[in-house]
């Protein structure tokens, strides 16, 4: 494993003191994406800056690659999106780019910040101050330094905060490359729909500890699906009991596997009912009943 937290936890201040993270366990592997959601005050912040060695663990240990997270840090094994990235307003992106790589001590800064730049659409504004920069593309020049270096671990808060929707696309895209080339990525984000699409596995944490675990995309088969018609809707509830119906118009409903579904859906059918759409409940819907009323 390449991110490790074993029973890692952390207390602020003299007993009982402020518990910011319950002892957790978690474990990334190599090639695999790892999200933490969860409402404010939940805890991400603090997990992540364990596992970047920021902040030392007051129960338990965390393990980059089975070593200490500075020792990783030594080796440039690890890179790092801040929730609120910035740099001297004054600094060019050029300058701050080249600067960053030449202190990861990446042989040829120059050429590692130019395909950095490159990749992430800031060659037009090189030359322009960072202060000048809007959100979006100051966003983009933080992830551009995360890429600045082949890391073996990259933790990324808030990565899509700003970012238009040609550049969340692209900002999948780059995961999915570095995620290939065998990294272990770990993110917190409060953008749901986004993680669904970066993510292989979401940890829910609430209050400093963790809620659950389950699969960023839903698995075809038993769970919880989305329906939408374009007539037929006073056959739902007998079809599909327990069935809700939802402002939008589209119904919820729970079947035990795919067998059920696909009969359901027929009986439904040879009720007269014209089917628009069924999809597996979107991560937003299968997190909220873990939340319950807080959600």
């Amino acid at each position: 494993m390449l991110i490790e937290l074993r029973s890692a936890g952390k207390r602020f201040g003299r007993r009982p003191g402020v518990i910011a993270l319950r002892p957790t366990s978690l474990a990334v592997a190599a090639g695999e994406v790892c999200a933490v959601v969860g409402p404010n005050g939940a805890g991400k912040s603090t997990l992540l800056a364990l596992a970047l060695g920021y902040l030392r663990p007051t129960t338990g240990a965390v393990l980059l690659a089975g070593e200490p997270p500075r020792h990783r840090h030594r080796a440039g094994s690890i890179a790092y999106l801040p929730e609120r990235f910035a740099l001297p307003a004054q600094w060019t992106v050029r300058a701050a780019l080249r600067g960053l790589a030449a202190l990861d001590l990446e042989p040829s800064p120059g050429a590692r910040a130019d395909q950095a730049m490159a990749r992430c659409g800031l060659a037009d504004v090189a030359a322009r101050p960072i202060g000048e920069l809007s959100r979006g593309t100051l966003q983009r020049v933080g992830i551009a330094q995360a890429w600045l270096a082949p890391a073996r671990v990259l933790v990324l808060d808030e990565p899509t905060e700003g970012l238009d929707p040609l550049w969340r696309l692209r900002l999948r895209e780059l995961v999915a490359e570095r995620r290939g080339a065998g990294a272990a990525v770990l993110l917190a984000s409060h953008d749901l729909a986004e993680v669904e699409r970066l993510a292989d596995r979401v940890v829910l944490l609430d209050r400093g500890e963790v809620r659950g675990m389950l699969p960023a995309r839903a698995a075809a088969g038993a769970g919880d699906y989305r329906l939408a018609l374009l007539s037929g809707g006073e056959h739902v509830a007998e079809v599909f009991p327990g069935a809700v119906t939802d402002a939008d118009g589209t119904y919820r409903i729970t079947v035990a596997d795919a067998h059920e579904l696909s009969a359901r859906l027929a009986a439904l059918l040879g009720r007269g009912a014209m089917l628009a759409s069924v999809r597996p409940a979107a991560l937003e819907e299968r997190i909220r009943p873990r939340y319950g009323e807080d959600a």
